[in-house]
């Protein structure tokens, strides 16, 4: 059922003020009008939110992981009206878009299985010591829920970064409610899957608060969430203007909350002269494949490659424009950024020290041709906007006097994503030296391979220095990401009728806890109702 409603907690309501989506590819209106939070729905999200973080943070994690998988069985079960949906509204091919709901179900499974496991409370026992001068009191210290989140729907993401993704996943499994602000392009897939979660939270007979979702396109409604004083984290993937506009305002609150935002990468590819010389026409094509992928429309799209300037590094952008010049241009998903990819792309064409290395084909309504520009380490030095991400299939090869120089260059390169090199066996030396370097730059090092796609396992980082986040200390796929929702409280000297079950000498919800410095194994079965 799609009729365009603000979801707050159980409830359904309309406003009078609404806004359409829009197919991509045709510019025709889909769905029917949505209605557009205010200032009312926000605070009553938040105030339902804020109700119930107290019992679902402290539900036994079985409890807990049933309800994340419950959600994963919900949002299989609304069945091909998703696909269908979410293809109308952002123009990506239905495998796409099966894959990415396979996706999200599979990251709600993983964050049940690691909820159930419950090494992430880090339940911790420091035993009393009466006899020692000074005595030492009993200490216990867990992981709890930050309290309500506020997530933000990704344009580029439908599923996986969007109503139910991994922010959502996440805070839900850290025992935090979740307030959701729906993105405008893509309401109708939005509004299924909110309502796919508002059933699972009935389902499980959890407050009606853990989860509330709010549709509108307005920059004010995302400000007025961020700012609510009940809101004690934000997830956001998007742009950097975007994401910085919320960092500043959880700063400015009288109680500053953190920020995870995903904002800003062009994900460098360094090709060392081995490959270059042995394999770069094979390179060239894989890097086209990988450029152009879902139109480029990635966070982790190769958006600079930097390499040793010479013949073999001439044959590789002459291969990578001829594969470039056969990709047809694709639909993108909104015209906002179909509109920002032109203007990138125009500002790069009209840079003097940037050459146009593929050919400049005309795109269509809406659609991303792709392209490939050509430039110098020296002027990449000079210019930084020649290293600006352009969300689509465009990229700059920087062109390198040796590998002094490229090292340079690296050093000099704002927080990204993810850092790849291509290199063979002799090329060893060169990698090594450059991997710290990379290290220094990115949340995920790559060798011999692409960085689109991201894993969801439990070693996945996708995560970097500003700008490619806020927070370099965290990641917003894998499931590191629920330690972005948890803060470590200790319990010192409490009665045992006063403890959380985690720190309890009875174990009832059967953790491996560390024990005056020691990993321990649970001497009895978890009782999930404890």
């Amino acid at each position: 059922m799609i009729d365009g409603s603000i979801l707050i907690g159980q409830g359904a309501r309309r406003s009078d003020a609404s806004f359409r989506a829009h197919d991509p590819a045709t510019g025709a209106v889909v769905g029917p009008a949505f209605s557009i939070a205010g200032a009312q729905d926000v605070a009553d999200a938040c105030a339902l939110a804020a109700d119930a973080a107290g019992a679902f943070g402290s539900l036994a994690p079985a409890v807990r992981a049933d309800f994340l998988e419950a959600v994963a069985q919900a949002i299989v079960a609304i069945g091909d009206i998703l696909i269908e949906t979410a293809m109308a509204e952002t123009g990506l091919p239905r495998a796409r878009l099966e894959g990415e709901r396979g996706r999200t179900t599979g990251q709600l499974q993983l964050f049940a299985s690691v909820v159930r496991r419950g090494d992430w409370l880090d339940a911790t026992l420091d035993r009393a010591m009466p006899d020692r001068v000074p005595p030492r009191p009993a200490l216990r210290r867990m992981n709890l829920p930050l309290g309500p989140v506020a997530v933000f729907g990704a344009s580029n993401f439908p599923l996986a970064f969007s109503v139910a993704g991994g922010d959502t996943a996440s805070a839900l499994a850290a025992g935090c409610p979740v307030v959701v602000k729906g993105h405008s392009a893509h309401p109708g897939t939005g509004e299924l899957v909110a309502r796919a979660v508002q059933a699972a939270v009935a389902a499980c007979g959890l407050p009606e608060g853990v989860f509330s979702y709010l549709p509108g396109k307005s920059h004010e409604l995302g400000a007025a969430l961020v700012a609510d004083p009940r809101i004690r984290a934000v997830g956001f993937t998007g742009s950097r203007g975007g994401g910085l506009h919320l960092v500043d305002i959880a700063r400015q609150r009288e109680n500053p909350i953190p920020v995870y935002a995903e904002m800003s990468s062009v994900n460098p590819v360094i090709i060392l002269p081995g490959a270059l010389a042995d394999r770069g026409i094979e390179l060239a094509g894989a890097f086209s494949s990988s450029l152009t992928l879902g139109a480029g429309q990635f966070c982790t799209n190769p958006g600079t490659i930097l390499a040793v300037d010479g013949p073999a590094l001439d044959r590789f952008v002459a291969a990578a424009a001829d594969a470039l010049a056969g990709v047809e241009p694709a639909t993108m998903l909104s015209a906002g950024i179909a509109a920002a990819y032109a203007e990138g792309v125009a500002a790069l064409d009209g840079n003097s020290a940037v050459a146009r290395a593929s050919a400049a084909g005309a795109a269509g309504h809406n659609r991303c041709a792709p392209a490939l520009f050509d430039t110098t380490a020296e002027a990449y030095a000079r210019d930084a906007s020649i290293g600006d991400e352009i969300f689509g299939s465009a990229a700059v090869v920087v062109r390198c006097r040796d590998l002094a120089q490229l090292a340079a260059v690296v050093a000099g390169m704002e927080g990204q994503l993810t850092a790849t090199i291509h290199m063979d066996d002799g090329d060893l030396e060169a990698a090594r030296a450059l991997s710290p370097l990379l290290a220094d730059k990115a949340g995920r090092l790559l060798v011999n391979g692409w960085p689109t796609g991201v894993e969801v396992t439990h070693a996945m980082v996708h995560g970097g220095p500003y700008p490619a986040t806020s927070d370099s200390r965290s990641t917003s796929v894998g499931s590191l990401a629920i330690a972005r929702f948890l803060r470590p409280v200790c319990f010192q000297n409490l009665p045992e009728a006063m403890l959380p079950p985690a720190l309890r000498d009875a174990n009832p919800w059967g953790l491996s806890r560390r024990i005056d410095g020691e990993w321990r194994a649970p001497a009895v079965a978890a009782r999930p109702d404890a």
